[in-house]
């Protein structure tokens, strides 16, 4: 038992007895045998109007108070989506020095996306909760399901691609996994936060068709499927009020049609009006200054909008007592879920369990992009190490802490393999290392200049050495620096940065036997895509990353993984950036969604427009056959459901796992519709020679479109067609039927 528990344990004793000698018999509030909400009201009941309003802003930089005159706990947050981040100070946000608060690091949520596998997404939750209430947390500040706008946004990389469905699927298991720790999820960023840049007051307009079917489907899931007991509110505006105590977002979507039940949190420093926060629906304001936002004075935390001031308005009778005892109540059914549920457990950290968890995600997300072979050639990967007597790895991705910089997705890890490590692990001496490229030291909010010469002088160095060697394996791509995958800035090109064009490009005409590696967590430009014979999309894979992707070069894993966004060959062919400025990064005070409902392979589809790589594509070390679909019907009614069946079989000579995809199209709507959109899919593990029956089953639900003249889901009778796909690009089968 830890000093915090034994204290807590001794202050809950002598409330108890306390409170026992007084009324001879145990507070409802204290009784966990009691429902929930009878534990609320009695709470409620017991406390003073200070001490309901004092429940709704920080205490510290990650804690809130409870009620220590009740025994009701505080909370303790932290960042964040893969990885519970080190102590900060309590009142800055220096770290504190501890020793014990290194973590696993768990490959970002793009790389999970990427897997396409719930039952991993269930582990991944269940894993990092078990490290956050080692760690006395209460609320985890993630899982992000934002949906992938732009290649540009430096924040995609915490997310999970651009389809709704396929980030809803994917966020609910993790939210179960979290929350059965006793450990809240704070699903973020609510809503329409698809930028870093101006973020704080960019003010988002979108249709009511693009909101409910694009942007708002995974965080409905995450409520009314996840259970999450917490949603922190983002810092744009939405149709020019602040998303964090938006009416329509909070009041009307979140807490009246979803239902949700817990807590809206602020993103640090998100709030801006004392009213519209108590009103519009805000339960907690976090901060990263005294008053949310600006300035700081030592322990001023009662300067914020839902401090002082919000108690005044009360009392001058500008706030409903009832607005009071709901934000109060929310609050108290959060702790009563978390800090005060005595069915938490101690959980873990850094376990060989965590780092192989870890180490599947991992291994399953990576995708292959390409791999060139011929009658003359085979193919680069995987590869065979009797081949080679040099391999040269180059790249400063190869040995750089890639959980460093980043923002609130910052680590401090207990054990970090990086690629370079795991590949001369597994293939000795022949591994020759050059750096090619650096790109600085990582630091958050900045960018350091590398002097040209410096870059010159590593690329000239790479390319020598490429010359001599038999394979060049080239790990690159982004980082958790300041305009590249990190939080409060975007991009400032979809080109990679640091000369790595130039560097790649230098490296396959001195040895054409190359195979790049990207590590990012978004798209980024290839004009040497045709040169380069093999690509390997890497994510940030987290501690033990480098044993991943190391194992599946060489073949000990086979590449499963499939894109969660589509790859566009320039970024004009990107939707948000087709209709100019205002859409895209809007200028500076608005921005237009002009796109619609057309992000991602649905823009691509319609337009035509053909990307590098489409929408859930990936390549494997075997080959697979998919037989042609049947369904149990013609017709579909609106009590009825259809199944559809096929076999899928495994061709080649080593165990692969396939990413089957269900996508459904309206042949004919009074609406703009996409050609179609992903509604199933399903992964399957084959052995060589294998086949397996797979059968998905289509309900009415998944041929609706949200209807903004009526301003509710509906279908159209009328002919639709399933499309049974190994990426959005590649339709391996159709069936079609009426809806009646």
């Amino acid at each position: 038992m830890n000093k915090k528990q034994f204290l807590m344990i001794g202050l809950l004793t002598v409330t108890c007895t306390c409170l026992k000698a007084q009324n001879d018999a145990l507070p409802v509030y204290l009784d966990e045998n009691q429902p929930i909400e009878l534990r609320i009201k009695d709470a409620l009941s017991r406390m003073t109007l200070e001490e309901k309003t004092r429940l709704s802003y920080a205490q510290g930089k990650f804690s809130s108070p409870g009620c220590p005159r009740l025994g009701i706990p505080e909370l303790w947050m932290s960042d964040g989506p893969h990885g519970v981040r080190a102590e900060v100070n309590w009142n800055d946000w220096g770290y504190a020095g501890w020793t014990s608060d290194s973590c696993t690091a768990f490959p970002a949520l793009t790389c999970l996306a990427a897997s396409w596998n719930t039952e991993l997404a269930g582990k991944y939750g269940k894993a990092i909760g078990e490290e956050a209430r080692y760690r006395e947390k209460d609320v985890l500040l993630g899982p992000g399901v934002n949906i992938y706008r732009t290649p540009l946004n430096g924040r995609n990389f915490e997310y999970m691609g651009e389809d709704p469905y396929l980030a809803a699927e994917m966020c609910v298991p993790y939210i179960q996994g979290v929350q059965s720790n006793k450990v809240a999820v704070c699903v973020k960023h609510y809503a329409l936060n698809n930028q870093e840049v101006w973020r704080g007051h960019i003010d988002v307009q979108v249709s009511d068709r693009a909101l409910r079917e694009i942007y708002l489907p995974a965080f409905q899931a995450a409520v009314q499927r996840g259970h999450a007991w917490s949603i922190m509110g983002s810092y744009n505006k939405v149709r020019g009020v602040h998303a964090t105590h938006n009416e329509l977002l909070n009041n009307k979507i979140l807490k009246g049609e979803w239902g949700f039940d817990g807590c809206v949190i602020t993103d640090w420093g998100a709030a801006h009006d004392t009213y519209q926060a108590a009103m519009y629906g805000l339960d907690i304001e976090m901060g990263s200054y005294t008053n949310g936002l600006t300035s700081e004075a030592e322990f001023g935390y009662d300067d914020y909008y839902l401090g002082k001031n919000y108690l005044k308005m009360i009392k001058e009778g500008k706030i409903p007592m009832e607005v009071v005892n709901d934000k109060a109540a929310r609050v108290l059914r959060l702790i009563f879920r978390t800090s005060m549920n005595s069915q938490k457990g101690f959980g873990s950290m850094n376990s060989e369990a965590h780092e192989q968890t870890a180490y599947e995600i991992a291994s399953e997300g990576i995708v292959l992009l390409k791999n060139q072979s011929s009658k003359k050639k085979a193919a680069l990967l995987p590869i065979v190490p009797e081949k080679y007597n040099r391999i040269l790895v180059v790249g400063d991705n190869a040995t750089r802490n890639l959980m460093l910089g980043g923002g609130s997705s910052e680590l401090k890890v207990k054990r970090f393999v990086s690629p370079l490590e795991g590949l001369k692990k597994r293939l000795g001496n022949r591994i020759e290392y050059a750096q090619g490229y650096t790109a600085g030291r990582p630091i958050y909010g900045n960018a350091e200049n590398i002097p040209q010469s410096v870059m010159d002088s590593l690329r000239n160095d790479a390319i020598e050495k490429a010359a001599k060697a038999d394979l060049v394996i080239f790990i690159g791509g982004l980082n958790k620096n300041h305009y590249q995958d990190c939080e409060g800035g975007d991009r400032l090109s979809y080109g990679l940065p640091f000369g790595q064009d130039e560097l790649i490009e230098g490296l396959v005409k001195a040895n054409p036997n190359v195979v790049a590696v990207i590590v990012s967590g978004n798209a980024v430009e290839m004009p040497w895509n045709n040169q380069v014979p093999s690509i390997v999309q890497s994510w940030y894979l987290g501690s033990i990353g480098g044993d991943a992707l190391a194992d599946v070069m060489i073949g000990k894993v086979t590449p499963s993984g499939k894109l969660p966004f589509s790859y566009p060959v320039k970024l004009e062919d990107c939707p948000a950036h087709h209709f100019g400025q205002l859409s895209y990064p809007g200028d500076s005070i608005k921005e237009e969604y002009k796109e619609d409902i057309l992000v991602g392979y649905r823009w691509y589809d319609t337009k035509k427009i053909a990307p590098l790589y489409p929408f859930g594509y990936g390549l494997s070390y075997t080959t697979f056959d998919y037989s042609k679909p049947a369904a149990t019907s013609k017709t579909l009614t609106a009590t009825d459901s259809l199944q559809i069946s096929l076999k899928v079989r495994n061709n080649g000579t080593v165990i692969g796992k396939e990413i089957v995809q269900l996508y459904i199209g309206d042949e004919k709507c009074t609406l703009l519709r996409p050609q179609k959109e992903l509604k199933k899919f399903c992964k399957v593990e084959l052995n060589p020679g294998e086949e397996k029956e797979i059968t998905f089953s289509i309900t009415p639900d998944d041929l609706k479109f949200f209807d903004d003249r009526q301003q509710k889901w509906t279908v159209e009778p009328g002919k639709f067609k399933a499309y049974i796909a190994a990426s959005s690009a590649d339709i391996r089968g159709t069936v079609q039927f009426e809806y009646k």
